[in-house]
């Protein structure tokens, strides 16, 4: 039985559901490198912690490799769509102007396996860990600078954004004890062949025990047949649109229909896009929407020049902190 049909344009289907847990996997075009330098490494991590923050995405662990790189992701508002598109085009919008180019810089679309937490999670954390190792780019993983192990041996190198915990408990209650024992659990796969736990994905795109297949069958074949994604307005930590727009108006005591202006010195328009952009869980296009007829890489736009305004003025830092702490 086939899972997960076609989208009807030879890519498959992505299933969002609350709570769930993905493994991530993004190449190059034609396997060409996608990061150049270590500024680059950089600049994506800091993508990802930009999506955590504002689309609330929950990362296990993370590897970069020249020409791609692994995610576990966990997405606790059912948005992965808007994560993956966010992250992946964010991305490639700074490496096609840093490097002067254009076009996709991904070969694709991401490669999205629905994983159960309980079963797979703790080897796909291995297997992810492992890549360098599985290169021959280091002898142990935790001599490899880009990727989330070290912070689960080293709690000073631990990255904010990073889910450690739940991993560490699985081992042990007591923090220095499970990371005893989690280091030798990944350090076997360094002396002993361990195949990838990915191949036991079912149609490629689930992994996870007969029972957690059987009860998403019936549950995936119902969103198949939808064309409703989750109302991201509604989720959770998220504040609706319309609610941001009308509380800028008010801070400026301008008219609604203002923001819709352009306008470089319009700073209520460029107010309201930042903090869509950042509080409403909404991805670009559906904002630049709300704005008429502006293209959605203006709101990407917009929003950088505007952090670039806020980190020289102290005075415009406030103002839009003390709205955004209003909604």
């Amino acid at each position: 039985m086939t899972i997960l049909e076609d989208d009807g344009m030879g890519r498959p289907l992505r299933v969002e559901l609350e709570g769930a847990v993905y493994h991530i996997t993004s190449r190059g075009s034609v396997r060409e490198s996608i990061f150049i330098d270590i500024e680059d490494k950089k600049r994506f991590l800091a993508i990802l912690e930009d999506y955590h923050n504002r689309f609330g995405a929950i990362y296990h662990c993370f590897v970069l490799m020249n020409n791609h790189y692994h995610l576990l992701l966990e997405t606790p508002h059912g948005n992965l769509v808007s994560i993956m598109h966010g992250i992946n085009s964010s991305y490639t919008g700074y490496f096609n102007r840093k490097y002067n180019r254009v076009g996709h810089l991904f070969q694709g679309r991401y490669k999205a396996i629905l994983v159960e937490k309980e079963t797979y999670l703790l080897e796909l954390n291995r297997y992810i860990h492992l890549n360098p190792v599985r290169a021959r780019i280091c002898e142990m993983p935790e001599n490899y600078d880009w990727s989330s192990y070290r912070g689960y041996l080293y709690p000073q190198e631990r990255l904010r954004w990073i889910e450690y915990d739940w991993t560490l408990q699985q081992f042990h209650e007591d923090m220095w004890k499970a990371i005893v024992r989690y280091k030798t659990f990944v350090e076997e796969g360094t002396s002993e062949e361990i195949s990838s736990p990915l191949k036991n994905a079912v149609s490629g795109v689930i992994l996870g025990s007969k029972n957690f297949v059987d009860k998403l069958k019936p549950y995936l074949k119902e969103r198949i047949n939808s064309k409703e994604i989750v109302r991201r307005k509604e989720l959770k930590g998220f504040v609706p649109s319309e609610v941001i727009i009308k509380k800028v108006a008010e801070s400026y005591r301008v008219p609604i229909e203002n923001l819709s202006k352009r306008g470089k010195r319009n700073l209520p328009r460029k107010v309201a896009l930042y903090l869509l952009h950042k509080r409403s869980g909404l991805p670009n296009r559906e904002i630049a929407s709300l704005f008429g007829d502006i293209h959605y890489t203006t709101v990407s736009q917009t929003v950088r020049r505007l952090k670039n305004e806020m980190a020289k003025e102290p005075k415009l830092l406030k103002e839009v902190a003390r709205i955004e702490k209003s909604l």
